[in-house]
């Protein structure tokens, strides 16, 4: 058995992990690349491998960097089965289509703007109609069910917590007469976060491939977080500015409602108008509704009260260009989430470009954002950035909340880890910076976790 990790390899995007077992190819993940426009289309277009010849494919769960290359695969001639959770078909089914639409629009925008320039057109990584040839291959297994992925591996979908459907995956190998246990964990969740259930620790393996996005420290608690998030609204709202989020659309849209819902709720925040101004995130939002199993105690009670945790009097979902785009016009102050949540694709990039230079108004920042992405730049505080060609001086004020993330810190991760302590033969950090990761790697070699690796690109372990 041989594993090889082609992506989210010492970095955090792009989720790819191809494992070389009985004569077959299983891909775990088939994640987008994320960072320098270039860079990434041509990380994201080519693949290490040869495509068709992939037996099956297991996703842990829809965000575009697990899942956003799929599209590709299939254009390239993969046409076996794609297995994740239901809640994870159903979002990747929209996800992809939405991602394939935006890649469009992206590639003739920018053509747009470089014909302005002299320069020629791009096209699209993959367009709509590649996203929807992926969903016929998606083949939807419930948690804790066994299921045979290709001759001589058995998987397991574990609830992993980090958005709806999300899971960590054990496969159980048999070959020529050896019995291994694999668990990747996929993204890990935390625990007391709304709407989801807590992440379930891993039991016996062999190897842990396991995330370490935060690695190097842990998280503030959670009523922190919300208590940060709603001081930089009021005090937004109140000069009379715009607050504008960029929000991934699935998972952190829906956190974000919850918590303005709370606030509203508790008579918190002056009140303006909110908008979740993303196609995606609207049909994402309609998708939770649709898969209680997914949900932790609170969010069950709350649905069965009837309470609107997703949908309340001030809230707007918006699915048409124009009134996104009316958005920009208006000066009175308002709550904008948007996405895409590191701010290279989709609405949010006009409703940052309107916006950034207003001193009234601020970008709130509730995620980890890829380096050279422009969420990145804005976090890291550059005066200027620059829009499809245009620089703009950043005016406006810009907030990071940290202790929102859907991902563990580093005292889950140790936790997480060490329940295999004495048990793994190997343990493979992915998804992680080199800071985070050596970091994560130093603590649990403190604890005695010797056989701990950060694998390059293209590296590869066997078992």
């Amino acid at each position: 058995m041989r594993i090889n990790f082609y992506g989210a390899a010492q970095t955090v995007t792009g989720s790819m992990h191809l494992l070389e077992i009985n004569g077959k190819n299983l891909l775990l993940e088939c994640g987008l690349f994320q960072g320098p426009r270039q860079d990434s289309f041509e990380k994201n277009r080519n693949f290490p491998f040869d495509a068709r010849k992939i037996d099956a494919v297991v996703l842990s769960h829809a965000h575009i960097d697990h899942s956003g290359n799929l599209p590709n695969l299939v254009k390239q001639g993969y046409d076996g089965p794609i297995y994740a959770t239901p809640a994870t078909c159903h979002l990747a089914d929209i996800m992809l289509r939405d991602s394939g639409h935006i890649h469009e629009k992206q590639a003739e925008s920018t053509s747009w703007h470089r014909a302005k320039r002299g320069e020629p057109p791009v096209d699209p990584l993959y367009t709509e109609e590649d996203a929807k040839k992926v969903v016929p291959l998606l083949n939807p297994q419930n948690y804790d069910e066994p299921f045979e992925v290709i001759p001589g591996v058995v998987a397991e979908f574990n609830d992993a917590g980090h958005i709806l459907g999300s899971a960590s995956i054990a496969l159980n190998v048999e070959e020529h007469f050896k019995k291994t246990r694999i668990w990747f964990s996929g993204d890990i969740g935390r625990r007391e976060l709304p709407i989801l259930r807590d992440p379930i620790l891993p039991d016996e393996a062999d190897i842990l491939i396991m995330e370490s996005t935060y690695g190097d420290k842990p998280h503030r608690d959670p009523d922190d977080a919300y208590i940060e998030m709603r001081d930089v609204i009021k005090k937004t709202l109140d000069r009379g500015g715009k607050v504008i989020v960029p929000s991934f659309a699935v998972g952190r849209t829906q956190e974000l409602v919850y918590n303005l819902s709370r606030m509203y709720d508790e008579k918190e925040l002056p009140r303006v108008p909110i908008y979740v101004d993303s196609p995606l995130a609207v049909n994402a939002s309609k998708i939770f509704r649709e898969h209680p199993e997914c949900y932790d105690e609170n969010m069950r009670h709350l649905i069965e009260t009837g309470h609107p945790a997703l949908d309340f009097k001030l809230l707007t979902y918006i699915n048409s260009l124009d009134d996104s785009k009316a958005l920009n016009q208006r000066t009175d102050p308002m709550i904008i989430l948007s996405a895409a949540g590191m701010a290279e694709t989709g609405r949010i990039v006009y409703h940052i470009r309107w916006n950034i230079e207003n001193p009234l108004n601020t970008i709130m920042i509730v995620s980890w954002q890829a380096p050279g992405t422009m969420g990145r730049r804005l976090a890291d505080r550059e005066p200027y950035v620059k829009i499809f060609g245009d620089t703009y001086k950043v005016k406006a004020e810009i907030a990071t909340i940290g202790g929102l993330s859907a991902h563990a810190g580093q005292d889950f991760l140790m936790e997480y880890a060490l329940r295999l302590k004495g048990i793994a033969k190997q343990v493979h950090l992915v998804h992680g910076e080199e800071k985070s990761a050596l970091s994560l790697m130093k603590q649990l070699h403190k604890k005695g976790m010797d056989r701990v690796f950060y694998p390059q690109p293209r590296e590869f372990a066997e078992m």
